[in-house]
């Protein structure tokens, strides 16, 4: 379930920008643009995101709740308050541990043009 992104110049309580709803993962838009995009998802117990591989890095932040990321077969368990980068072009998919909410910050990779 996608939306509009929020009105900007406006105060948000991150948490509370997306409720959850049963059996679903929420998507709320913050801000799109074409080198990268910021949401916030909620996941009910037992919702994921399939595994994908995007010309995106990512940053995902755990704003509420437990979930498992595994990048490139590797899992990393994450909790409220912690956050890890997704680096593009990994294999990589979100498993829940019960109910969670998250940002996901994707900025496009292959701009960086000589940068070591």
């Amino acid at each position: 379930m996608n939306s509009p992104e929020v009105e900007k110049a406006k105060t948000l309580i991150t948490v509370e920008i997306i409720e959850y709803l049963p059996n679903s993962v929420v998507i709320k838009t913050i801000l799109k643009k074409s080198t990268g995009n910021i949401s916030v998802m909620s996941f009910d117990s037992g919702e994921g995101l399939t595994e994908r591989t995007t010309p995106f890095d990512a940053f995902a932040q755990i704003i509420d709740g437990k979930a498992e990321i595994v990048i490139s077969g590797e899992s990393h368990f994450l909790e409220t308050g912690q956050s890890i980068v997704i680096p593009a072009h990994a294999p990589n998919f979100v498993r829940p541990n019960g109910r969670f909410k998250m940002i996901m910050t994707m900025i496009k990779s292959g701009y960086e043009i000589g940068i070591s």
